[in-house]
């Protein structure tokens, strides 16, 4: 666990030394700066049985000044002027004793936290949207968390959700299976199946082990009995109905109102761009859907988002304002005339 604060770096080794009294700092009225921070959440939550009860998360907050999801070594970059190398994030961080270079990793990974956040909060606040970022962490912060569903993990695999019929079938089993492998061991799903070769073994179901060491990624050093659990796993696939994804189900809209929901979303990613924010960050198709179907914890109906985006298109919807093409294909949403043309 990696700890900074002005002036101080600090490593601990969490197989050394019981983190459960770190709860004592989590629960302090400190801010926590932490990047992408849902992993890091839960893991805290797990060993200090508490979360920060302040956070700033700075993946979410650059969403606010246009950064798409960025990484946490682009982020650095762009706000602290550093380069932090990346040679040693994906070798064995169980091996005792780390190495010099695995320690200077970890350590450069907190570093210069401190100056990107408060980089990255003076620009919001030139532009008016700190408080957006802020509530958007405290969103994070109290988001649920817990034990995640096996048979929903194929879900979160992007080239997954693209697989059709057999195919997607045979991703949900394997992605289950991998899901529950990785807990009994305590690793990161990854270390137990790539998503390269989920996905790959999901396309060719082979029925053997020549066949898995065909698919690219597979690791050929896997233990006679995991490849048999492996395969009995795309069987099992193979037998059962596939899975049906959200997108393609009814979204509960009135049929009336269906076909707005791409016009809207065209236009609020345009909006987005124009404001030079993250367009997922200001909203997703799903929070269009929600809005035109009504649902009151919708996140275009509520805040900031309202006041730039949501109350726009309820006026839409309710014949009060039209879309127009505004020159160069954008699009506005405007006070509708009522004047028919001719």
């Amino acid at each position: 666990m990696q700890v900074a604060w002005p002036g101080s770096v600090v490593l601990v080794d969490p197989l050394a030394v019981d983190l459960a009294p770190f709860r004592t700092v989590l629960e302090g009225p400190q801010v926590a700066v932490l990047h992408a921070a849902d992993q890091d959440l839960e893991i805290l939550e797990l060993v200090c049985g508490a979360i920060p009860r302040n956070l700033f998360d700075t993946q979410i907050a650059a969403a606010f000044l246009g950064m798409s999801s960025p990484s946490l070594a682009t982020l650095l970059e762009r706000f602290a002027g550093v380069k932090v190398a990346k040679g040693d994030r994906l070798t064995d961080w169980l091996q005792r004793p780390l190495t010099d270079g695995q320690l200077e990793y970890a350590a450069n990974d907190v570093a210069h936290l401190l100056v990107a956040r408060q980089r990255i909060v003076e620009h919001l606040a030139e532009r008016g949207r700190l408080d957006w970022a802020l509530d958007e962490c405290e969103l994070h912060r109290l988001r649920p968390r817990g034990p995640r569903d096996p048979e929903e993990a194929w879900r979160r695999i992007k080239e997954a959700r693209s697989l059709r019929g057999r195919a997607r079938s045979v991703a949900r089993s394997v992605a289950a299976w991998r899901e529950r492998r990785a807990a009994a061991l305590d690793l990161p799903v990854r270390f137990v199946l790539s998503d390269i070769a989920l996905v790959g073994i999901a396309q060719r179901a082979p029925t053997d082990r020549a066949g898995l060491e065909s698919v690219r990624g597979f690791d050929r050093n896997l233990k006679r009995d995991v490849v048999a659990d492996l395969l009995a796993a795309v069987a099992e696939g193979l037998t059962r109905q596939p899975p049906s994804d959200p997108a393609e189900q009814a979204t509960g809209i009135d049929r009336d109102l269906r076909p707005a929901v791409a016009l809207v979303s065209a236009w609020i990613a345009q909006l987005a761009r124009d404001l030079d924010l993250d367009p997922a960050v200001l909203a997703t198709r799903g929070d269009v859907e929600a809005l035109l179907r009504g649902d009151p914890e919708a996140r275009l109906g509520r805040g900031w988002r309202a006041e730039l985006a949501g109350s726009a298109v309820r006026r839409l919807v309710s014949g009060d304002a039209a879309v127009a093409f505004a020159g160069n294909g954008e699009l506005v949403i405007e006070e509708r005339s009522r004047r028919p043309l001719g």
